[in-house]
């Protein structure tokens, strides 16, 4: 940045110099100071003439990536672990009822939380898939979801969401029993950094902006665990039918993001943004519908500097 002085009724550049810097008086000594905002009078109003660091836009970049210079925090608007896959139904003719296929768990979730980073610095964001279904009719387990998690290579490690639990079967078979059927847990959130609660951004900026409060839960800094999948169990008599189990849905309950159960003859839908996977559902005289598979986890941010 060039900075200029009014010498004699002519301007004249002092930082021209590779390196230079500005130092002003603080108390009795003259220090070394970062700028970060320079504010000029026009026309007797005061206006920003430089702002050391604008708010980013939000992104949602994955893997290795690197910190700002200048911004020294970070804005997690949503970040959410995958969710568990859900598990198919099954069908008996002898058994005396029919099995509904068990629901996903959802993955832990942060929304409107910033953490302190070092400028510079590398950021590690990790996200995976969803659990896939489970297939087998007797005795299996769907796949997990897998943890989101944030690491800086100064920093630290910022939070670790857990990815929701599968779901899971066991015993059955075409002479019977009817086969047990288990839901798959929710995640748990595990945030190491402390967030920050009261700043002020550079440009202007403080907690209480609704851009703070954008996230999925509304509220600023907030973060919790999944919530376990639905398990509609088995059906009694001969050739009943049931419907798919719904997988949970994430962030603390946010619509559209849980898989829905199949019913008879319809195949179940994914879960999405860390939602459970939903169950297959079981039909008349046929075999049981296809399970689905979790949700993707997933980050959403942007930098900042405060003071």
């Amino acid at each position: 940045m060039a900075i200029y002085v009014k010498d004699s009724g002519t301007w004249r550049e002092i930082s021209s110099e590779a390196g230079a810097q500005v130092y002003v008086q603080d108390g009795t000594s003259f220090t070394n100071k970062t700028i970060n905002n320079v504010y000029i009078k026009d026309g007797g109003t005061w206006r920003t003439a430089f702002t050391l660091f604008d708010t980013t836009a939000f992104q949602t970049t994955t893997g290795t990536l690197a910190v700002p210079a200048n911004a020294n925090a970070i804005h997690i608007q949503y970040g959410v672990g995958s969710g568990g896959g859900g598990y198919k139904g099954v069908s008996y003719d002898k058994a005396g009822g029919e099995s509904s296929g068990p629901g996903g768990g959802s993955g832990a979730y942060v929304s409107d939380v910033v953490f302190s980073v070092t400028g510079g610095e590398n950021l590690t964001i990790t996200t995976g898939n969803g659990g896939s279904a489970g297939t087998g009719n007797y005795s299996g387990t769907a796949g997990a979801g897998v943890a989101t998690v944030i690491s800086g290579s100064t920093t630290g490690d910022l939070f670790s969401l857990a990815g929701g639990g599968p779901s899971s079967v066991s015993g059955g078979g075409v002479q019977g029993p009817l086969r047990s059927n288990t839901a798959g847990t929710g995640g748990s959130a595990t945030i190491t950094a402390t967030p920050l609660t009261s700043f002020t951004t550079v440009d202007g900026l403080t907690q209480s902006d609704s851009s703070f409060s954008s996230g999925p839960i509304g509220t600023f800094n907030s973060n919790g665990s999944g919530v376990t999948g639905g398990n509609n169990g088995n059906c009694g008599g001969d050739n009943c039918q049931i419907n798919g189990s719904v997988g949970a849905a994430s962030y603390n309950g946010l619509a559209g993001t849980a898989g829905v159960g199949g019913l008879v003859n319809t195949a179940a839908t994914a879960g999405t943004r860390g939602g459970g996977g939903a169950g297959g559902g079981a039909e008349n005289y046929g075999s049981g519908t296809s399970g689905s598979a979790g949700g993707a986890g997933e980050v959403n941010y942007r930098f900042l500097r405060t003071t």
